[in-house]
């Protein structure tokens, strides 16, 4: 993808004020994907593969969410408890929080929200995910859970969200049911990453 992106301060994103677009990823089972597939395509491919490009990535999935060129705002949310994303770049996510970037798609907002003790990763990410699907304002949510983990819960979490909304899950592989869009992770992994399809060998 032959985009020059620019990061920039971004100050002022409040909870109560959503997009139309929102994308909410489990930013650290995100990162765990993403050196899987540097581990296994740098011994299928025989070469280094590069730490994944965030903004290149949100982008992607924002395609997978049904998202076209045009003068659109994304806000983006990062769950995390680690400090940074170490297969991204840039990863750090107190460096990533307050940041934005414009492409093709339009403006991207991030925000890095930290776990805290006195709940998981998996209830936040629930919790967040169904604030969203709620929220009159947002009227495309993409969700990035780890959904091999926590998969049931996401598919009961949707199951009354208005049918006016576009809603996408993205997970590793294929998952049964749900009210809601499903794309594959790893397309738009591979892509950050710099992996080529015709790299790829049977």
């Amino acid at each position: 993808m032959d985009i020059c992106f620019a990061f920039r301060t971004f100050a002022g994103m409040k909870e109560t004020n959503w997009s139309e677009n929102v994308i909410l990823v489990d930013a650290d089972y995100v990162d765990k994907v993403a050196f899987d597939l540097t581990v296994n395509f740098e011994r299928m491919i025989g070469r280094r593969i590069p730490k994944a490009d965030m903004a290149q990535w949100l982008e992607c999935i924002a395609l997978d969410g049904g998202l076209r060129e045009g003068d659109h705002q994304t806000q983006v949310v990062l769950l995390h408890q680690q400090k940074e994303m170490d297969y991204f770049q840039p990863g750090n996510y107190a460096e990533l929080d307050g940041k934005a970037f414009c492409g093709k798609l339009g403006e991207f907002l991030i925000s890095s929200v930290k776990v805290e003790e006195l709940t998981t990763m998996d209830d936040l990410f629930i919790d967040s995910m169904q604030v969203l699907s709620n929220a009159a304002e947002v009227k495309r949510l993409i969700v990035v859970p780890n959904a091999e983990h926590i998969y049931n819960k996401v598919r009961e979490g949707l199951r009354h969200a208005d049918d006016e909304k576009r809603i996408t899950v993205l997970a590793m592989q294929p998952m049964e049911g749900g009210h809601f869009r499903q794309e594959i992770l790893g397309y738009s992994l591979m892509a950050a990453l710099g992996i080529k399809a015709d790299e790829i060998k049977d």
